[in-house]
């Protein structure tokens, strides 16, 4: 199929250009979201093997939709020139390398903000652009800065911590990312003068996972990992059912009172160890150990669907585990829109999730699928004011590819 090449008008950041030269996947998936509410969004890639995610063939058909593609190799001197050029009317840029690396490499910030004053510039590293010089040249991903920001070792088993999928650290960072850029933008449009962002990983996945770790700062507390099950309450996680597994989140007043009443342990409530203002049951309570079991033995002889309706009678926040074929069975995501199908460069019909979250006046669309590497090299220079001659000497020096 032929790709669309002119954005069509749609979604709140509507009038919101970006420019980002990030490989898989915090700063990629960020523009991606911000491509699905209506951004304008060019997305660089190396002239040599390009972004990595194209191995994961389904991940990238899903998170560079609606991009374009330049591939460029910014770091020579027409490259640069190109890279002003097209930052020139950007409002964002996002760069993801090691720490000060695009500075060393001759593009600093002030060269950006030269042809751009307003520009909100975004430098995105496992640990930052200073701080331990050893720490800050380091590679990193996902499955790395998630272990040093204390992520890591609050999940799993006693007997061994484990990381959280899919990339959990890489799409916390994201949604930090769209927030972070848009309150810089919010500056600019205020101020008249860019904003540039240092920003480290690792300290975004510590910044929204400081629930436990506030304990330890200040009391000295250390939670066990609990596997499928809460640190410190009772009823909450994951437990075993005649049929699956549901999820259970057991609070207030009501519902425990409850649920002690029905695992039989009604006795104990209004007692000085459960007074009748008991919102939380705490592991460390001695009714704990035989309240968890009396509470799996129940559970295990009942369905997910049993106790999904039972329980919601109670105000119990309570859901079965759902696999992906269940997601796809369920009605109320089939009532929301929630999977979409879209054609790809080649043909295909593609399955995806639709623009999320929902916003009602101004809607985030699909309007093209992902392209192929420099796919979009030609049609972005073009419009820059290059000449097909001047872009073909950029091409023959390996400055620029085309798709």
């Amino acid at each position: 199929m032929a790709i669309p090449t002119e954005k069509p008008s749609f979604g709140v950041l509507d009038d919101v250009k970006v420019v980002f030269a990030a490989m898989e996947e915090a700063v990629p998936r960020a523009c991606n979201i911000m491509a699905d509410w209506g951004a304008d969004v060019t997305w660089l890639e190396n002239t040599g093997y390009g972004d990595t995610v194209r191995d994961a063939k389904n991940a990238a058909q899903a998170e560079r939709r609606n991009c374009r593609s330049v591939a460029l190799n910014q770091f020579t001197p027409e490259g640069k020139e190109v890279l002003l050029k097209m930052l020139a009317d950007t409002d964002i840029f996002f760069e993801s390398s090691k720490g000060g690396t695009w500075a060393r490499k001759g593009i600093t910030d002030e060269d950006l903000w030269a042809v751009n004053p307003k520009l909100v510039i975004v430098h995105c590293s496992g640990f930052g652009a200073y701080g331990d010089p050893d720490r800050v040249k380091r590679a990193a991903y996902d499955g790395t800065v998630g272990p040093y920001a204390g992520f890591t070792c609050q999940n799993g088993t006693p007997e061994q911590p484990m990381i959280t999928m899919p990339y959990s650290g890489d799409y916390i960072n994201s949604y930090l990312l769209i927030a972070a850029t848009l309150a810089a933008l919010h500056k600019v449009e205020r101020t008249g003068q860019g904003e540039s962002i240092d920003w480290a990983m690792y300290e975004g996945i510590m910044y929204m996972s400081q629930y436990y770790l506030v304990d330890y700062l200040n009391d000295g507390v250390k939670w066990p990992r609990a596997g499928a099950r809460n640190q410190n309450l009772c009823g909450i996680g994951v437990y075993k059912c005649a049929d699956g597994f549901i999820a259970l989140n057991l609070f207030g007043i009501r519902q425990n009172k409850w649920m002690l009443e029905t695992l039989g342990m009604g006795d104990v409530w209004g007692t000085p160890e459960v007074p009748e203002d008991t919102a939380s049951l705490w592991l460390s309570m001695p009714i704990a150990p035989e309240f968890e079991k009396r509470l799996e033995a129940w559970l295990a002889e009942r369905t997910k669907l049993e106790l999904e309706d039972v329980l919601a009678e109670q105000g119990i926040a309570a859901q079965s585990v759902y696999e992906f074929e269940d997601m796809v069975a369920d009605e109320h995501m089939k009532m929301r829109g929630n999977f979409i199908e879209w054609e790809t460069k080649d043909g295909d019909t593609f399955k995806g999730l639709s623009p999320m979250p929902r916003f009602e006046q101004t809607p985030g669309q699909v309007w093209r699928p992902m392209p192929e590497q420099g796919g979009d090299t030609i049609d972005v220079l073009t419009k820059l004011g290059y000449t097909p001659e001047q872009i073909d000497e950029l091409i023959a020096a390996n400055v620029v590819k085309a798709g």
